[in-house]
């Protein structure tokens, strides 16, 4: 299943589509939730999934049309904290290739046993759906980086959204101890536009992934790549993310790219990043100065 928020008439409603496409408005029912995690709280007490939790409401709950839902669309959760992996797919270390110094730290990251995981962002630096992405003022080579995102209630994935890591390149190229600087920043990560569940995405190592950047009517770049390129499992990278660490009952974990543009392409004001991942759907953001 796939679940949505909307806002409506200054409202939020958690919103579900069925693996027979029909969709319910869960917020309309008796229980009234209003957010995924409420769901995912209702599961672990009840040992089910979240889908179980979700058919256990819907003879009660009103259908509502998907084309309304995606014109309300609103970020699917409002993550704790937003985490994120990097070097996970071998394009990510090839593209550092000469880059000095550089080079041989994502190497052993990519090699290595214990992967990059990172700090991105916060929920105030954290948009969702046909919202602006920011793009900052003291960077000339700005790039989206589409990713798998797991969502993790407790420690524990209870889901899978579409993400967009903003990263400053010229800023980690510098050097790599401002990569912070080069990826946490004000509108530097985007989620949506839903989270679908285990039923839905199957196997999320075998899942196609997309992405195009438009400007002023054209498009200036766009992949396509595959999430079995990836170098280590998703509940790999959960357990190093989990190691040692407090973990909110809410998180975005992001699960690095292997769509890079090339050095010649880099996002301006007023562009549009669209982010399509099978079995989840289409992440769209324009782009802002900040």
């Amino acid at each position: 299943m796939r679940y949505y928020r909307i806002e409506q008439n200054n409202s939020v409603s958690l919103i579900v589509e069925t693996n027979e496409s029909t969709t319910y408005n869960l917020t309309a029912t008796e229980q009234g939730p209003t957010s995924f995690m409420e769901l995912a709280s209702a599961a672990a007490l009840t040992n089910g999934t979240v889908d179980d939790v979700s058919r256990s409401l819907l003879d009660n709950a009103p259908t509502i049309e998907l084309t309304t839902v995606r014109e309300h669309l609103v970020r699917p959760f409002d993550p704790d904290e937003v985490w994120g992996a990097g070097v996970t797919y071998a394009i990510s270390q090839e593209s550092r290739e000469g880059e000095g110094g550089l080079a041989e730290s994502y190497v052993n990251a990519y090699e290595g046993e214990r992967p990059e995981v990172y700090f991105k962002a916060t929920p105030s630096r954290t948009v969702g759906p046909r919202e602006a992405v920011g793009i900052r003022g003291d960077s000339e080579w700005d790039v989206p980086e589409p990713e798998l995102t797991i969502v993790l209630y407790d420690g524990k994935i209870v889901g899978y959204t579409v993400g967009n890591d903003m990263c400053s390149r010229d800023i980690e190229r510098e050097n790599l101890l401002y990569l912070s600087q080069s990826k946490i920043y004000s509108k530097s990560c985007a989620i949506g536009p839903c989270i679908s569940t285990d039923e839905t995405v199957g196997d999320p190592l075998d899942v196609e992934m997309q992405m195009q950047i438009d400007r002023d009517g054209d498009i200036v770049f766009e992949d396509s790549t595959s999430t079995s390129e990836m170098v280590r499992t998703c509940e790999e990278l959960v357990d190093y993310f989990a190691r040692y660490n407090e973990v909110p009952k809410s998180t975005a974990l992001l699960t690095g790219t292997s769509i890079i543009p090339p050095d010649d392409v880099t996002l301006r004001a007023g562009d549009t990043v669209r982010i399509d991942i099978e079995k989840i759907g289409t992440l769209e953001n324009t782009v802002e100065q900040l």
